[in-house]
């Protein structure tokens, strides 16, 4: 079958042939019909997040058919063992023996996959393959943010950075009541597309976005800041722009450091930091009925699709490392 792997990192994602995966006993053979390509995919592919194998195939949003019944599927990209600590406290992405598809072992840049059978879930027919795939990522990942952070009915956000997780984020929060949801950006593009999904934008190419934000909410701050860039400078106005008793959720990658004044972001006000990894196996039902029933709305503007071509991907792995104008790219096949 044909791939897209990573061959060494620092250098380009290579087109090759290689066997079509074997199945094992609990697994199940899936036939790719879309695969998402996520700002993570760039990091593997610099060398920031270190892939455990070489080569290797990248891509962790997978949507496609069982090969065996047909069955339109998407798939959590987490194999877990379903029996340590972890998997049973419901926090399985710290499994003792979990391995992420796309970094730990062969993911969805491929023709095929094959998976557990416990990470398949059924895809509805109202979902198109490409949203099914990139449910499994981006907005699993937003969904599992806004959890982590807590946020409730009429309350405040920021969500710094409107990608693909950004775009999700303002939608689940609304849907989940938030008063007020804030998408800050520097792309104009992006930030217009926030504000067709409700969001009031704040462009931080125009002036300090916590300047912004202070004026925006009186005073007040947000009671809870989503940063999904990945960069210090976003993350230390995520902490500033908390509210008393507010919440910072970082979900972005960097190997940075960046940083707080305790006293007065933190301990004065109660404040918050809340790592982020992954998302859960069970936030996956509710997320695929938000899609089916179009409460999470990925489909005008939000995705482009390419072919499984080593030089297509690369060039959108690219336009992530540039924070271009693309929300999500999507392997389609």
């Amino acid at each position: 079958m044909k791939a897209v792997r990573l061959i060494k990192p620092g250098s380009p994602l290579e087109a090759q042939e290689i066997g079509v995966p074997p199945v094992g006993a609990r697994d199940v053979l899936i036939r790719i019909k879309a695969a998402g390509i996520c700002h993570s995919d760039a990091h593997y592919r610099a060398g920031v997040s270190r892939v455990t194998r070489l080569p290797i195939t990248l891509g962790h949003e997978v949507a496609g058919v069982v090969e065996k019944t047909g069955e339109r599927v998407c798939v959590h990209y987490l194999a877990t063992c379903g029996r340590c600590a972890f998997c049973q406290s419901g926090t399985e992405q710290f499994c003792t023996t979990v391995q992420m598809i796309g970094k730990d072992r062969d993911g969805g840049f491929a023709e095929f996959i094959a998976v557990p059978e416990c990470s398949v879930f059924h895809l509805p027919d109202e979902i198109p393959f490409e949203q099914g795939a990139i449910l499994m990522c981006s907005s699993a990942t937003s969904l599992h943010a806004l959890n982590k952070a807590r946020l409730r009915g009429g309350e405040t956000l920021a969500v710094f950075g409107v990608g693909g997780l950004g775009v999700s984020a303002v939608q689940l929060a609304k849907h989940f009541g938030a008063a007020e949801v804030f998408a800050v950006d520097i792309n104009p593009i992006k930030l217009a597309l926030a504000e067709r999904f409700g969001a009031i934008p704040v462009n931080a190419s125009a002036g300090n976005p916590i300047e912004q934000l202070r004026e925006l909410t009186r005073g007040r701050g947000v009671d809870v800041a989503l940063e999904l860039i990945g960069l210090p400078l976003t993350m230390r106005q995520a902490v500033q722009s908390l509210a008393v008793l507010g919440r910072a959720a970082l979900v972005g990658l960097t190997q940075e450091t960046f940083e707080v004044a305790p006293y007065s972001e933190i301990v004065n006000k109660e404040g918050e930091i809340i790592g982020v990894s992954d998302h859960l196996a069970s936030e996956i039902p509710m997320l695929l009925d938000l899609a089916r029933t179009g409460k999470l709305d990925l489909s005008h503007g939000v995705i482009r699709t390419v072919p499984l071509e080593a030089d297509a991907v690369n060039a959108a792995l690219n336009g992530l490392e540039e924070f271009g104008n693309d929300v999500r790219v999507v392997i389609s096949s």
